[in-house]
Formats: C-alpha cells, sequence, structure tokens
C-alpha cells in the first residue's frame, strides 16, 4: 500500500502533463510531444530506468500518446472550419516517410544525443515564441513544386526523432506561404496523426528485445504512460481548440515560450 501511495505524486504530475498537452495541441496545433517528452524522461529516472534508454521511451511514449491527442484536436478544429485537407493530401506521403525514417534513425542514437537534439530544438522554438514579429510571406499560396515537398519530409523525419507532432514546425511553414494562423493550427493538428503512427510502430518494432526496457512496454513504447497521460490529453483537446479561437496568440506565444524557455535549459543543464 505504501508502496503504491508513493506513485501518486507521479500520477498527479503525468495527468497534469497530459491536461498541459491537450491544451497545447489545440490551442498551437501542436501534439504535445513538447510538454511530454521531458515530463515522461524525468518521470522514468525515478523507476531506475537507464540513462541510454529513458530519452527513447519518453520520444516513442509521447508519439503513442499524439495520436490520440492530435485526433481529438484535428476533429475540434475541423469542425470549426479550420482543417485544410488539400494540404493534408499533398503533404501527407513525404511527411509518413520522414516519420518513419525520423524514428528508424532515433532508435540507433544514443540517448543523450537525443536529449541535446530535443533540447537544442526545444530552445530555438522558444526564442522563437518569445521574439517573434510580424511573419514575413515567401508567397500568397504553397506552390505545387516537388521541392515543397522537402518541409512536410523534414517535418516528419525530426518530429518522430523527437516525439512531437510537427505542429510547431508545421504551423511556421504554412503562415510563410500566406495560410491563415487559426487554419494553420488546424490543419497542423492532424500532422500529429500522420507523423505518429508510423513513428509509435516502428519504436514497437526497433525497440524489441533491448534490455533494461520496464515493464508494461512493448519495444520503447510504455503502455502504462499510455493508460495515464493519454485520457487526460484526449478531453483536453477540444477545450485547447476552443480557446484557440478566442484567445490573444501573443500572449500565448509568450506563455508557451517561456514555458520552453525553462525545460530546454533545465534539460541541456541535468545533461551537460
Amino acid at each position: 500500500m505504501s508502496a503504491l501511495a508513493d506513485l501518486y505524486p507521479l500520477i498527479i504530475i503525468m495527468l497534469g502533463a497530459g491536461i498541459v498537452s491537450g491544451l497545447m495541441a489545440g490551442l498551437l496545433g501542436i501534439g504535445g510531444g513538447i510538454v511530454l517528452v521531458p515530463i515522461i524522461e524525468i518521470a522514468l529516472s525515478f523507476f531506475g530506468v537507464g540513462d541510454e534508454l529513458r530519452m527513447h521511451i519518453a520520444i516513442a511514449t509521447s508519439l503513442a500518446i499524439i495520436i490520440i491527442t492530435a485526433f481529438s484536436s484535428t476533429r475540434a478544429h475541423y469542425r470549426r472550419g479550420a482543417v485544410d485537407v488539400g494540404i493534408i493530401k499533398s503533404w501527407a506521403p513525404a511527411m509518413l516517410f520522414g516519420a518513419v525514417l525520423g524514428s528508424w534513425a532515433a532508435s540507433r542514437l544514443n540517448g543523450t544525443y537525443l536529449v541535446l537534439l530535443f533540447s537544442f530544438l526545444a530552445f530555438i522554438v522558444a526564442i522563437k515564441m518569445l521574439f517573434k514579429g510580424d511573419t514575413k510571406l515567401i508567397r500568397d499560396g504553397i506552390p505545387d513544386h516537388p521541392l515543397v515537398q522537402f518541409m512536410p519530409y523534414s517535418i516528419g523525419m525530426l518530429s518522430s526523432m523527437i516525439g512531437i507532432g510537427g505542429g510547431v514546425m508545421g504551423v511556421s511553414y504554412m503562415s510563410l506561404f500566406g495560410v491563415p494562423i487559426h487554419r494553420a493550427v488546424g490543419t497542423a493538428s492532424f500532422f500529429g496523426v500522420l507523423i505518429a503512427i508510423p513513428g509509435t510502430i516502428s519504436y514497437m518494432i526497433t525497440g524489441q528485445g533491448i534490455e533494461g526496457l520496464p515493464q508494461g512496454n512493448v519495444g520503447y513504447v510504455s503502455f502504462i504512460g499510455i493508460a495515464i497521460i493519454a485520457p487526460a490529453s484526449y478531453f483536453a483537446a477540444p477545450i485547447g481548440a476552443k480557446i484557440a479561437h478566442s484567445l490573444d496568440q501573443k500572449k500565448l506565444n509568450l506563455a508557451f515560450g517561456l514555458f520552453l524557455f525553462f525545460v530546454s535549459t533545465q534539460m541541456l543543464y541535468r545533461y551537460l
């Protein structure tokens, strides 16, 4: 009984992480992994999971949760007419391929390198959100050119490598081509589904036979973590989407940027 009581604070923290990630998914079109990965990684350290495995498990589990969160967020945005199906159809093949390749590459990297990659990208996103100026358009409308497919490919690859839904990069790319912010956020929500499904399957396969994985894992994916976090994320995502259509985006960017700055610098400090 005392052992179970010792887990209560951890369960509460993970439920809180699920709520925050769901809200962020609805608000910003992100999958929530930018919130989940560091919290899951810290939680695993309390269970004595080795340094070389924690980040792989955190990333893989985050992607699995994103499937549920991103679907919930996309549905809420779609009901408001804020999902561009044309962009999704055009970008889906390259994004799916990038997600598979990224998760395969990440499974072969040392956990410390993944921490550094995640922290660096989170830091860049934090700086962008804190000091964001007016977005300058490259052109009005996404061109129908083969080179444009590099964008969804890079979104899929990098996102699956660090366990995020691709919304941060997706919204940024679409904004450069004049896609309205609320439509960009709604469309980017579905990117999480495209990235997380192949990424999760890949991590489940590449993690087979790895020694030191905790109980409840299938490959690198922790189903215990999913059971705690996913329901909270699922129900919080539509609330975030509702708020997104009425909230001042500048204030939201500032708050989230400060959070990311804190998370990225703390992870870098712990590992360096």
